[in-house]
């Protein structure tokens, strides 16, 4: 099994950020190196618990559908090889698992766009009918495709904070109308490309969020992570009509069993309250885990 990073140690380079799962270092003013640790999140909060090898398969996903959708928007890549910026010592850290990025201006939402009802959509739809506002037919079930795509922003929280879904309304208010409409048309557009690009190697993309930052220039840019499995849901084709059937949430390539483990935790005898610190995983939760992300690489690049 690969060697787990949990954390970054890049002394030649200036550390901006560590977020749940990328360290962020600058390169001179307008370069970022984002090397992606082996850390997981669910429901906001880190585990304590690395899973060997994601930092690469994330890294090797986001590459590959970045390369397939430059077409659509520009990103935020350089081309450059990200073990060039730092010390012989500190490549092994870098090494198949960083990306060496243009540094933007972030916008402060997040770009979510939903194919399917699932997740905190299902929840709020079961309550009110509508997802982050967007009224939706009723008598939907439990992973229910939709007839169109959705855009459902939300705004990005703070370590160990819960992103907040919002309304579009609320996202114009916060960066403007142009923007805002430029983002979710970009969005939409990436989503559908990924989403029927996947279908064809057997995986169903739920939903997903983007993150766009501007250039100097002005000009909207895709960043961070694209279409992983830790920033969409991910579903094997051949199992999602059965559990449909059931009314159970599709088995998922996605972290997704990680989540259904930690809704089922005990700590203390109550179930855990989803704050930090998260319970322990247990070994085969890790593994599974690992190998999911590793099967859906794969299937998607095979």
């Amino acid at each position: 099994m690969t060697t787990a990073l949990h954390e970054s140690s890049i002394t030649s380079l200036p550390l901006l950020a560590r977020g749940k799962v990328r360290d962020n270092y600058a390169v001179g003013a307008d370069r970022l190196l984002m090397v992606a640790s082996d850390r997981l999140s669910a429901f906001d909060v880190v585990m304590g618990e690395p899973i060997p090898g994601k930092g690469e398969l994330l890294t090797k996903m986001a590459l590959f559908w970045f390369e397939r959708l430059g077409h659509v928007v520009p990103n935020h890549l350089t081309g450059e090889d990200p073990e060039s910026v730092v010390t012989e010592a500190e490549r092994a850290q870098v090494r198949g698992r960083s990306m060496l990025v243009k540094r933007l201006k972030p916008l402060p939402v997040e770009a979510v766009v939903r194919g399917y009802l699932a997740g905190s959509g299902w929840k709020e739809y079961q309550q009110s009918g509508t997802v982050c506002g967007v009224a939706l037919p009723p008598g939907l079930h439990n992973a229910a495709k939709l007839a169109e795509p959705i855009f459902t922003p939300a705004t990005k929280a703070e370590m160990g904070e819960h992103d907040e879904n919002i309304s579009f309304e609320r996202m114009v208010e916060i960066v403007g109308k142009d923007l805002a409409e430029q983002v979710r048309t970009v969005s939409i557009q990436l989503y559908r490309e990924a989403a029927d690009f996947a279908l064809t190697k057997g995986i169903i993309i739920a939903d997903t969020k983007f993150e766009f930052g501007l250039d100097e220039a002005g000009q909207l840019t895709l960043m961070d992570e694209v279409l992983t499995p830790d920033s969409s849901r991910y579903w094997p084709v051949e199992s999602y009509a059965d559990a449909v059937a059931r009314g159970d949430n599709p088995p998922s390539y996605d972290k997704q069993f990680v989540r259904d483990w930690l809704e089922a935790a005990q700590v203390d005898g109550q179930p855990w309250n989803k704050t930090a610190p998260a319970p322990a995983l247990p070994a085969d939760v890790v593994q599974k885990t690992a190998d999911k992300y590793r099967e859906a690489l794969q299937r998607l690049t095979a």
